[in-house]
């Protein structure tokens, strides 16, 4: 952990409201006792959570159509479908991850708070991502310094059901994976301006995909209007451009697409300093290193498999359509 707010930081909106200090603690608690594998515990959220919940909800609905990646939006409609998603009520973490879990694998784990960059970037590397479950305060509704429930399931959670975010996602918790500090940091600051308070192109416009834009009005208001700087997106560049995180952002990077961005990021991340390779066995559900000829040679027999039965199914599919 390396915050816990609101009991350390004086700025913190909910610093004086013993009530709120002590929810938090609650629910804190709860998540420190969790061990991955069990049920995630279920949380009575109070009126006023749910009417916070339900204030940022309406905002969302609202700004979607005409600032949120049409991505989002699919996945969005998709959870109301499923009743996950309502304004009434704020959904449960086991019933998110088990949608996230059908739809790309990722599953969730509770957490107390806002965890180091390397815990945190190495849970996505085995497609986990640490959530936590408590709510922002209701001085604050659309806008919070640290993450919340609402910023965890109206920001992360549609995209991470997404096949090609969650991609993009897991492949920066696996160049995490035996990295440097300094390469850490780096990577924390690409993860930030991209999943956490990104923008890309769609159709010549500008949209929002960064969680903290997609869940917070005040911050999203502020990235689409003309106060701050949007600059192209270079993994680069951006990995050693410093950030604010209790203030908005007074620079955006803004990808030509989900597509281009992975690409980037994937030839930067090639020229890092780790002498070797590492994948995730969706199977085994462990990370592989790549560090011995045997080790690609059995992979490389996998693979082929693989692309036979896809050639296979191309052909199948090309002799209906003749």
């Amino acid at each position: 952990m390396t915050k816990y707010e609101p009991d350390l930081d004086m700025n913190h909106p909910g610093f004086a409201d013993k009530e709120y200090r002590a929810r938090r603690k609650m629910i804190a608690d709860i998540a420190f006792a969790y061990k991955y594998g069990d049920p995630i515990p279920h949380i009575d959220y109070t009126e006023t959570e749910v009417a916070t919940w339900n204030m940022v909800y309406k905002n969302v609905k609202e700004l979607m159509p005409k600032h949120f990646c049409s991505e989002y939006q699919q996945v969005f409609a998709l959870l109301e479908e499923e009743n996950i998603f309502g304004p009434n009520h704020i959904p449960q973490l086991q019933a998110m991850s088990d949608f996230l879990c059908r739809h790309t694998g990722f599953t969730l784990r509770p957490a107390a708070g806002l965890l180091t960059a390397r815990d945190f970037l190495a849970s996505l590397a085995f497609r986990v991502f640490q959530s936590t479950q408590y709510v922002r305060h209701t001085k604050t509704p659309f806008h919070t310094p640290e993450p919340d429930c609402i910023h965890e399931l109206l920001g992360h959670m549609p995209l991470l059901a997404d096949p090609s975010f969650a991609q993009f996602s897991q492949e920066i918790g696996l160049a995490s994976l035996g990295a440097s500090d300094e390469e850490i940091e780096k990577l924390s600051t690409v993860y930030w301006f991209t999943v956490e308070f990104g923008l890309c192109k769609e159709n010549g416009e500008v949209k929002a995909y960064g969680a903290g834009l997609l869940s917070a009005y005040g911050e999203l208001q502020h990235a689409i209007s003309d106060k701050p700087e949007h600059r192209p997106f270079d993994p680069q560049v951006t990995a050693v451009q410093p950030y604010q995180d209790q203030e908005y952002q007074p620079i955006y990077y803004v990808a030509e697409s989900f597509e281009d961005a992975k690409e980037k990021f994937r030839r930067w991340v090639a020229t890092m300093s780790r002498p070797y390779e590492v994948r995730y066995n969706p199977h085994t559900q462990r990370i592989e290193i790549l560090d011995s000829v045997a080790r690609l040679d059995n992979l490389m027999g996998q693979l082929n498999l693989e692309m036979l039965h896809l050639n296979t199914a191309l052909n199948k599919l090309k002799s209906k359509s003749v």
